[in-house]
């Protein structure tokens, strides 16, 4: 699965317990018509990845969803899901990815225009 859209913020390398996990999280903001702030969490030697982008920057993050299940000491069960990133690259926005369009001097006007054709539609 992949997520894209510009980077909203990136997040400091953060270090947890004695065997020294890291994290770092990143937010992507989708481009569409209700934009998605979407929070996206590095791991371990992936946190690196990041030092190469900056905020505002158009990237396409290749992303695992996990969950998980965790039994509280009331014995409820609760479900737990995350978004983790093991890729990112830069992307083209829209507009960058559209073709040239062509001035409209490249087009003649229609000519052979008739008064009675006006109203040939079959329906």
């Amino acid at each position: 699965m992949e997520v894209q859209g510009k980077i909203k913020m990136i997040g400091e390398t953060q270090t947890f317990g004695s065997n020294g996990f890291r994290k770092r999280e990143l937010v992507v903001t989708t481009e569409e018509q209700y934009p998605q702030h979407i929070l996206v969490e590095f791991v371990q030697d992936k946190t690196d990845l990041l030092n190469n982008y900056q905020v505002g920057q158009a990237v396409k993050v290749n992303i695992n969803l996990r969950g998980r299940e965790w039994v509280n000491p009331q014995g409820e069960t609760k479900y737990f899901n995350s978004v983790q990133g093991w890729r990112i690259e830069g992307a083209q926005t829209e507009v960058e990815n559209m073709p040239p369009v062509a001035p409209t001097e490249a087009f003649e006007p229609a000519t052979n225009l008739n008064e009675e054709d006006h109203d040939d539609l079959p329906f």
